[in-house]
This record gives structure tokens, sequence and C-alpha cells, in this order.
């Protein structure tokens, strides 16, 4: 089948599902309204240190209250609640209720339901308790679920207390996993080429929006980016299952809307094209089959040069979002042993409204915000200073005009960024006589740049004695001295030493609105790598 065929059965399978007749599933709606959206992991709760929960207490419905009320009137207009990670119930489920799983986690294992688990035990309701306070708080409740998240699955079968974590479902069917290794994230997720995993998934969907007054609800097939044995489907198969999936949802919301409200469908995907065909993720399909929202991730990180402006292009009538998170970069050397410790460069204001601004200027509907509150004390010591989240940006993500008149700090960091890019943006090996290419995705403020910039580059260690040269839209410029955080950062993890770091002064007029050429030299000098680049104006 080809791309025509399948968007034509896409289209008529949506008309038949219900739509009006001689009108396209993709024109039947309105754009959706929100700019701002906010997700909350719910394990944020017991796992950070905040102002409502001190280090160790145990979870209480006052502090996930707490999580929305922290947020109310900021600028957030749609609130996204996780529920876990998506193979346990946090809510009064029939599909798998809360008694069945810790009875049979502690047989298992011997130990008792974690705090999330005794709450839910008590007859306690997180998805009741959030939905009742986004609706007091002004704030629209949306449920995000995760459709194949990897966390703690390798101790599934250890009488470990994180195989709470696993589901009977999951542990009893180790036949519907991607791959035989417990220990590899992309083998032992659920392969969703197999039916009864689909169904299990929509199950839980299902309850959650015929018990729930939710305004939208986040398909988040981000955790984990492994959904089918490549090598046993076609793109055209992939699509196809994806598609129908999609379909499934939308007629669920449909038939589940109150009031006549149009109930909003999101999906969490990547920010990559090239990383959506071995996920099943046709865009263009989906939006014809339902889909509202494409919130664009990175996974775990900020970043700001992503393939928006061509999705945009791709899906016209859907609204599209630039998603955000604490961190830019995680270091490669743990600071100890455990769970979450490594350590992580945070993201700044600055870098988050020149996000903002490039994702508008592309063609963008709004920002989304992912991870935001792991400025907070978390994991394993050594890794801060912690310090509050930066609440206080929302109040002007939303407002594309602001955010045009803001300095601009443009940068590539070695996140995971593109799992599927070949080579990857960062870090890049180099060595002598050797120059490397980056391109940067640039977009004016108001007016246009009126001041000379500065581009630094940052290694994995220490630069040495090695020299450097480097180029913009084929124009050279001279190194500075001034190897200075370009704005004032409050963050101090991972920001370059000295020895770390080159510099050059940028003249405004060779930048140019769009893609923009940078090549890095190195002239002399012992092979290393280069792990961040940055461009401040």
């Amino acid at each position: 089948m080809n791309r025509r065929q399948f968007l034509q059965t896409t289209t008529a399978a949506a008309l038949a599902s219900g739509w009006p007749r001689g009108i396209s599933a993709a024109v039947a709606r309105r754009k959706a309204p929100f700019h701002v959206l906010y997700s909350n992991d719910t394990t944020n709760i017991v796992s950070c240190a905040s102002p409502w929960h001190k280090k160790g207490e145990p979870f209480r419905k006052e502090m996930l209250e707490a999580t929305v009320d922290e947020v109310a009137g900021t600028g957030v207009d749609a609130h996204l609640l996780q529920p876990g990670v998506g193979w346990i119930p946090w809510w009064q489920s029939k599909v798998y209720p809360a008694e069945e799983h810790y009875r049979w986690f502690k047989e298992r294992t011997g130990f008792d339901a974690d705090s999330f688990g005794k709450y839910m035990l008590a007859g306690g309701d997180m998805v009741k308790v959030f939905v009742e306070r986004c609706r007091k708080r002004g704030q629209a409740p949306f449920i995000s679920l995760r459709m194949n998240d990897g966390h703690h699955l390798e101790n599934a079968n250890a009488k470990d207390r994180r195989a709470v974590w696993a589901s009977k479902f999951y542990v009893e069917h180790p036949e519907y996993r991607l791959g035989p290794d417990p220990a590899k994230w992309e083998q032992h997720v659920l392969n969703w080429a197999i039916p009864e995993v689909r169904a299990h998934k929509f199950a839980f969907i299902r309850e959650l929006c015929e018990n729930y007054d939710l305004d939208g609800f986040e398909m988040d097939f981000m955790r984990h980016y492994s959904y089918f044995q490549l090598d046993k489907t076609t793109s055209e198969q992939r699509c196809g299952i994806m598609t129908a999936f999609v379909r499934q949802v939308r007629e669920l919301l449909d038939r589940t809307a109150r009031d006549g409200k149009r109930r909003w469908l999101c999906a969490r995907v990547p920010a990559y094209t090239s990383a959506h065909d071995p996920l099943g993720l046709d865009l263009p399909a989906m939006v014809e089959a339902g889909l509202d929202m494409v919130n664009l991730s990175a996974s775990y990180f900020t970043v700001q040069q992503t393939d928006l402006a061509a999705i945009r292009r791709s899906v016209p009538q859907a609204a599209v979002y630039l998603e955000m998170c604490h961190s830019t970069w995680n270091g490669r050397k743990p600071v100890g042993k455990g769970y979450d410790t490594f350590p992580f460069r945070r993201a700044t204001p600055e870098q988050f409204y020149t996000a903002a601004h490039l994702a508008y200027a592309r063609g963008g509907d709004g920002v989304s915000a992912f991870n935001f509150v792991y400025y907070r004390e978390h994991g394993g010591p050594g890794r801060g200073p912690f310090t509050e989240p930066p609440f206080h940006v929302f109040k002007h993500l939303g407002d594309r005009k602001w955010l045009a008149r803001q300095p601009q700090h443009y940068f590539l960091a070695s996140g995971w960024g593109n799992p599927f890019a070949k080579p990857p943006l960062l870090p890049r090996k180099m060595a002598a006589g050797q120059t490397e290419t980056f391109t940067l995705d640039l977009a004016p403020p108001t007016g246009g740049w009126k001041r000379d910039g500065r581009l630094r580059i940052q290694g994995e260690d220490s630069l040495g004695e090695s020299r450097w040269t480097a180029r913009l839209n084929g124009q050279e410029f001279a190194a500075t001295d001034d190897l200075s955080e370009p704005y004032p950062n409050p963050y101090p993890p991972m920001l370059g030493r000295p020895e770390e770091l080159r510099a050059w002064s940028v003249p405004a007029g060779v930048l140019k609105d769009g893609l923009n050429r940078i090549e890095i030299t190195m002239a002399q000098g012992k092979a290393l790598k280069l792990a961040f680049l940055d461009l401040a104006l």
C-alpha cells in the first residue's frame, strides 16, 4: 500500500467512525487553543525535595494538589498528569485493581506497597484529585499515559522494591517483549505488533476517559521509543497499527465527551522525523485519524534544533508544540552509584526563551514543559547545588511578541538528542587538521540583530594547548579571551572551565534568518571530543 492509498483508507475509516459525511476528520474541528502545556510525572512528588515535601516523606494527596497550585497563574493553561509509568493504574481501576497488584507484588517479593500503593490501597484516586484541583485552579486537566515505558522493568523478576513498577500482565507475558535482554530498554518493553499488547493499554485509556472529566488525553510514545521489531515489520504495517490505535482513541474521546465539548487528543513524539517511521508514527495520517496536538520531544532535554518546521508543514491542521526540559546535557561520569547519579547541566531562562522564539518563528503553536521540577534536589548526592524551578518563565513562553524582543542564547549539547541521527550532533571527535560543520537555525529578534555575538565551544575535557579556528556562513572571525557565560547563570553544574573553552566574536551582519553554517577546525592539538557549542546574540 502506498502513502496515498493509506491516507485514503485512513480517511474512509474515520468517516465511517462518526465524522460528518463529506467533511474530512482533519477539518471537522478547530485547532487546540492551548499555548503552554505542563507535564507532571507525579513521581517527582516523592523523589524531589520541595517546599511541600520533605525528603523521605510518604505521598499524600495534598502534595499532588500542591503540584497543581504551584503553576496556577503562571501562564500554564493545560496541565498533563502522568499517573506513574503506565503499567500500574494510579486511579480506581477495574482493569487492574490496586488490591490485585500490591497483593501479587508482596507474594512475589515479600515487600509491602510503596507510599503511592498505600495511598491507592486506602481508596485514593490520584486522577480524581488532580482533575478536581485543576478545575479549581483554572487549568485544563489532561492525562498523559506512557505507551511503553521502560523504567525499572529490568527489575521485574527480581525480589526488589523497584519490581513494584512492573505489572502482572508484563511479568506473565515475556513472549510479548521486543527482545530477550531485560537490561536493554529497547528490548524489555512490549511489542505493539501483538494485538493483546495494544488491547491492554487501550483498556486503561478507556476507563480513564469514561470515568473522569478530562479536557484531553496525551499518548506518550517517548518512554521508551521502541515499539516494533523492525526486521519483522514493514513501514506500512507499523504506521497502520499506530494510526488505527489513534483512531480508536479518538472514537473513545468523542463517545465520552461531555456537554458537546471536544476532548483534545495529543501525542508526545520525537522532535525528529527520522525517528518516526521506526515507531510507526505517520503524523499526517494520525491527524487525519483525529489527532489534535503534536508535542515534539527530545525525551529528556531542552533542544532548539529540531524538525518542527517540516512537521508543521506536514500537519497544518494540528497544534504543534516544542517540549522543553530541565536539562540540556547529562554528564558521562556519574558522581555516585545507583539511580539518578549523573551530573546534569540545567537549562536557563534565556535558552527557554530562545527555543520558544525559534519554535514560533517556524510555525509552532506553543511550548510544553517536561521534567520541569527536577531543578529540585533528587537522586544521588553530589549533583547540586539544587534550586527551585524557574516557574516565572511560563508567563512569557506563550507571548511570542515578548519573546521576539529578548536576547538570544542558541546552543547544541551532548544530550541524547536525536537517537537516530548519524553522525550525532554532539559529541564530535576532533583531531588536528579536522573540520566539523554544525548548522544552527536562527530566527532574528524584532528589528533584526543589532549587536555582535559570541560563539563558544566546550570540550568534554581540557582543550589543552590546542589551537582552533571558526567560520560562520563562510566568514572567519577573531578569537576572544572572553570565555564567560553570556548571561547570568545560577546553575553551576557542568559549566565549562576556562581550559575547556574557546570563543570568537561574531559580527551581527554575518547572521541570517534560517540555517547558518558553522565550521570549527582544530588547527593543532591532541584528539578530543567537543561536547557543547553556543552562540549568544
